[in-house]
C-alpha cells in the first residue's frame, strides 16, 4: 500500500517512456506525410485527406479499443498497437504509390489507438486515485514531449536525408515501446472482470466525458493543422525562420510550463485553465499569422503549448476523474476520439485553406475555433464547473 502511495515506481517510469515511444513513432510522420504524398504525385487536398485517415481510422477504433482496455491486459494491447505502428513505419518507407500510403495510415490508425488507450488507462491503474491529475500531467508531458521532439526529428532527418529514413526513425521508436514494455511488472490486468449477464448496457462513449472531448477536439484543431502544414506554409510565405525548431521550442516550453503548474493540476477548477487556453491558442496562432522572424515563432511555440499543450493533459485528467472506475478505458477512448476529430480535421481543414485562401489567412481562418469553445463552455457550464470540482 506504502509503494502504492509512491508516484515515480519503476513500473510508472517505464510507462512514461513508453508513451513517448508510441506518440514520437506516430507524431514523427505527420509532418513528412502530406510532402511525402505529393512528391508523388498527389494534390495537397488529397494529401490532407491520407494524413487524416490514420486518425479517422482511430476514431472509429476507439470505443472497440476503450471496452477491449477494460477487459483485456493492458500489456498484450499495448505489445499488438506497438507492433501494428511497427508495421507502419516500414510500410511507410517502402511506399511507392498513394493507396500504399493510405493503407499504412489504417494500419497506423490502429496501433496508435490501441496504444493511446491502453498506456493511458494502464498508468491510470497504477497511479495513486487522489494523484491523478499530477500523475496524468506527467504522462501528458510526455506525449506532449513526443509530439513535439519526433516531428522536428522527421524534419531534420528528412532534410538531410531523406523522407524514407525518417520513417525508419518512426520504427525505430515503435520497436523501443515493445521491448520497454517487458519489463513492467504490472501487467495492467481488468480491475473488474465484467459479469456479461449482469454487465452494462453496451457504450460507444463515456457520457460524461463527452463535453471534455468536444473541447479538446477544438483546441487540437490549430496545432494538429500546423503539424501538418507549417513547413510548406512558411516556404510558401518565402520567411527566413528556423521552422524546423519550432516542435522543439514546442515541447520545451511545454515543459517548463507542465513542471511548473504540476500541483495545480489536482487543485484549480477545470474553467481557469480551459480560459487561459483559448488565451493562449489564440496567441500561437497570431504569432503564426504575424510571423516574420524567429521571435514571432517563439511566440508562437508558447501560445500553442499554453494552449492545446497543457489543454491535453487537464482534459484527459478530468476525463478519467469523473469516469467510473470500471470504465477508465472507455474514459479514456472517449478523450481521444475528441483528439482524433482535431486530428483528422486538423489536416484535413489546413489541406482545403492550403489550397482554397492566400496563405496570410491561413490561421485568421483557424481563429474561428476559439468562440467555439466558448459555445461549449456554455452549453456544458453546469457539467464542467462539476468536473472541475471532482478534479
Amino acid at each position: 500500500m506504502i509503494q502504492r502511495e509512491k508516484l515515480f515506481t519503476k513500473d510508472v517510469v517505464l510507462i512514461l517512456l513508453g508513451s513517448f515511444c508510441y506518440m514520437s513513432s506516430s507524431m514523427l510522420i505527420n509532418p513528412l506525410i502530406v510532402g511525402f504524398t505529393r512528391s508523388i504525385g498527389s494534390s495537397a487536398l488529397l494529401a490532407g485527406v491520407i494524413a487524416a485517415m490514420m486518425n479517422l481510422c482511430s476514431l472509429f477504433f476507439r470505443p472497440f479499443a476503450g471496452r477491449l482496455t477494460d477487459r483485456v491486459s493492458k500489456y498484450k494491447l499495448a505489445f499488438i498497437g506497438g507492433g501494428l505502428l511497427f508495421i507502419a513505419g516500414i510500410g511507410y518507407a517502402i511506399a511507392t504509390t498513394a493507396w500504399l500510403i493510405a493503407l499504412f495510415r489504417v494500419v497506423n490508425g490502429l496501433g496508435f489507438a490501441l496504444c493511446s488507450v491502453c498506456m493511458a488507462t494502464w498508468l491510470a491503474g497504477i497511479l495513486p486515485r487522489h494523484r491523478i491529475g499530477t500523475g496524468m500531467g506527467y504522462y501528458g508531458m510526455m506525449n506532449a514531449l513526443g509530439m513535439a521532439i519526433a516531428p522536428a526529428l522527421g524534419i531534420y532527418v528528412y532534410g538531410h536525408f531523406s523522407y524514407r529514413l525518417a520513417f525508419c526513425c518512426a520504427a525505430v521508436f515503435s520497436g523501443t515501446l515493445m521491448i520497454l514494455i517487458q519489463f513492467i511488472a504490472d501487467r495492467g490486468l481488468p480491475q473488474v472482470m465484467v459479469d456479461t449477464k449482469a454487465a452494462k448496457p453496451m457504450r460507444l462513449v463515456q457520457p460524461k466525458v463527452v463535453p471534455i472531448a468536444l473541447i479538446i477536439m477544438i483546441l487540437s484543431i490549430p496545432y494538429f493543422a500546423t503539424q501538418s502544414y507549417i513547413v510548406e506554409y512558411v516556404a510558401e510565405r518565402h520567411l527566413h525562420v528556423a521552422v524546423g525548431s519550432f516542435f522543439l521550442i514546442y515541447a520545451i516550453i511545454l515543459l517548463v510550463m507542465r513542471l511548473v503548474l504540476k500541483d495545480y493540476f489536482d487543485r484549480v477548477p477545470f474553467q481557469y485553465f480551459l480560459l487561459a487556453g483559448v488565451i493562449s491558442n489564440g496567441i500561437g496562432m497570431l504569432g503564426l499569422t504575424f510571423l516574420v522572424n524567429n521571435w514571432w515563432l517563439v511566440v508562437a511555440a508558447f501560445g500553442l503549448a499554453g494552449g492545446y499543450g497543457l489543454m491535453y493533459s487537464v482534459c484527459q485528467a478530468t476525463a478519467l476523474l469523473v469516469a467510473p472506475l470500471d470504465e477508465q478505458g472507455l474514459a479514456n477512448s472517449t478523450f481521444y476520439i475528441g483528439m482524433d476529430l482535431g486530428m483528422v480535421l486538423g489536416p484535413v481543414i489546413g489541406g482545403a485553406l492550403f489550397d482554397f485562401v492566400p496563405r496570410l489567412w491561413f490561421y485568421p481562418v483557424l481563429l474561428v475555433t476559439l468562440p467555439l469553445v466558448g459555445i461549449i463552455f456554455l452549453v456544458f457550464h453546469r457539467q464542467l464547473k462539476v468536473h472541475a470540482n471532482q478534479g
